[in-house]
């Protein structure tokens, strides 16, 4: 048990140590997703174009891969995974406004039905504190319905905007995290006891 609790202390230790790599990472992440946030429109293209041109690897990498593929119907699954990652990937490098319509959309809909889920399953359950998933499924329902709303406005700027959001959140959480892990007292090296 000893043994246990020196490791992790020593491996807090060392996170300690590093504390400053995560708040200069965290604010970079911070001011990445401002930039995010102010040029939605921009960030939202180059992410439908990052997702295009990953797809289009894959692809190219799933079709490499189907001729090491030794049975029949693995040639088969493969090389169907491979056209339709090329023709994905194709079409969103060359629509990417279409492309972020249509995935603009389906996270619509993905908030919507995740919310009714959240919503019905909190309300039959009743689990402790069950109004807050109540209240967060319902922030989902309409974020959802608002984005179906303004559908064809919002497919150009979400993507980046949601994208700057997430990045600026994981920024303050990493912050918080250096701050925290600086402010622990240092481990005070104890003795080791030798059997004679």
């Amino acid at each position: 048990m000893t043994y246990i609790s020196d490791v992790f202390a020593a491996g807090l230790q060392e996170v300690r140590r590093s504390w400053g790599w995560f708040l200069i990472f965290g604010i970079l992440l911070m001011v990445l997703g401002g930039v995010c946030v102010g040029k939605a429109q921009t960030a939202t293209t180059f992410s439908i174009l990052a997702l295009g041109w990953v797809l289009g690897i894959s692809g190219v990498l799933w079709l490499v891969n189907s001729f090491f593929a030794f049975s029949w119907h693995g040639v088969f699954l493969y090389l169907l995974n491979a056209i339709i990652r090329v023709v994905t990937g194709y079409l969103l490098i060359r629509h990417p406004d279409a492309g972020a319509a249509g995935i603009t959309m389906l996270l619509a809909a993905l908030f919507i039905v995740g919310g009714l889920f959240r919503v019905s399953g909190a309300s039959v359950i009743q689990f402790p504190r069950w109004g807050w998933m109540v209240f967060s499924g319902l922030v989902s329902v309409v974020l959802g319905v608002y984005l179906l709303t303004i559908w064809p406005a919002a497919s150009t700027f979400f993507i980046g905007l949601a994208i700057g959001i997430d990045l600026m959140f994981d920024g303050a959480a990493l912050i918080g995290f250096a701050v925290a892990i600086h402010s622990l007292p240092k481990a005070e090296s104890r003795p080791v006891s030798r059997a004679a």
